[in-house]
């Protein structure tokens, strides 16, 4: 029987173990949206030999940018700072997915090239929320421009540059942010997606861009390096589908399909604004999935343990307790206590509360 501590296989990657550290935004980058100084020590840190980090969000383009301080992959700086990055990790015989992101509408126009309006499916601005500014004051979000069928073409190019980027920055692959309300889900789902063309409509036209943006990151990278990152049950962000196994149900088909290395489903949790009757609502879509897949969503080494026996998931991604515990894996490997985080360094600043967690010395490891 499967383990946490025990090894998988994800495509053309053989894991030592299956404690994944999830993608974690941190608005930490800095000029130029460039990863900062103190990114290489931070993921350095937090990097195991045979073991798989999915590095933050990552604007494509521009465009794509929504919060203050957050990195891309769309300039040679940026693709300079995340070599330095890269190379930390394997540096400690880790492997590191880069997670490709677009917001669409849960941007505002201060983050837009000449201060244009952000893009979306439709044109349906968030409620009950409010957005930041490059200075991180906080706005109402403005309603977006629906994009017109011919700038769908110029999205999917921007994903796939995304991708050769990412390759050209040393990564040993990517991820496609498909979750928690951003532009791939809005596209998705039927209640921030009102399109009347191929890509509005049926769960199948609400599918397409999915599909087509998952095929153009094979074209570069090949499936097996390619995971998607979907929350099917997830509210945040102003989302929602009147049927979400039937539209996850096919997504999953087609990214099955599509024969990639993984997905990752997150469960649903009332304090990420991401609110269902069911709490493991991801379990009527396992039949869809039968390769690798990761689950997240406030699991602990015991209840992440249980969910691989369980057949449930094949590993399980970490984000808070990574932050704070940067050699997590052996912590839960040992039953070592782990260090509180502290949500007040979570976004924004320096090197507190990013790269001054304390690890366990030998002593402790050697318990």
């Amino acid at each position: 029987m499967s383990s946490l501590f025990s090894p998988l296989k994800l495509g053309q990657y053989e894991l030592a173990h299956r404690v994944v550290m999830a993608p974690l935004t941190r608005m930490r980058a800095g000029l130029g949206n460039v990863p900062n100084e103190h990114a290489p020590k931070y993921y350095g840190q937090r990097a195991s030999a045979g073991g798989l980090i999915i590095a933050e969000a990552t604007q494509i383009t521009p465009y794509g940018q929504g919060y203050p301080q957050t990195p891309g992959i769309h300039s040679p700086e940026q693709i300079e700072g995340w070599k330095k990055v890269t190379d930390a990790v394997h540096a400690k015989g880790g492997i590191i997915f880069l997670q490709l992101w677009h917001v669409g509408r849960s941007s505002h126009s201060s983050f837009q090239p000449n201060g244009e309006l952000p893009v979306a499916p439709s044109a349906i601005a968030i409620t009950g929320q409010t957005s930041l500014t490059p200075e991180w004051n906080q706005v109402p979000y403005e309603t977006p421009r629906a994009l017109e069928p011919g700038d769908i073409s110029g999205i999917i190019e921007a994903y796939r540059e995304g991708a050769r980027n990412a390759l050209a920055a040393g990564f040993d692959g990517v991820e496609l942010h498909g979750a928690n309300g951003y532009l791939i889900q809005q596209f998705l789902d039927d209640s921030s997606n009102k399109r009347t063309d191929i890509y509005g409509g049926s769960i199948e036209n609400r599918v397409r861009l999915l599909a087509e943006v998952t095929a153009a990151l094979i074209d570069v990278w090949g499936a097996d390096r390619i995971g998607v990152r979907l929350s099917p049950f997830g509210t945040y962000n102003d989302v929602g589908d009147s049927d979400p196994v039937g539209l996850y149900g096919h997504a999953l088909s087609r990214l099955s399909e599509l024969d990639i290395a993984y997905v990752s489903l997150i469960e649903a949790r009332a304090v990420a604004g991401m609110e269902i009757d069911a709490p493991q609502a991801v379990d009527q879509l396992r039949s869809f999935w039968r390769k690798p897949l990761i689950l997240a969503g406030g699991f602990t080494g015991g209840s992440a343990d249980e969910a691989i026996r369980a057949g449930r998931a094949d590993a399980v991604a970490f984000g808070r307790q990574f932050i704070a515990n940067p050699d997590l894996p052996r912590r839960l490997q040992i039953g070592a206590s782990l260090n509180p985080h502290d949500r007040s360094t979570f976004y924004g600043g320096g090197a507190a509360g990013y790269v001054d967690y304390p690890a366990l010395d030998a002593t402790q490891a050697a318990e």
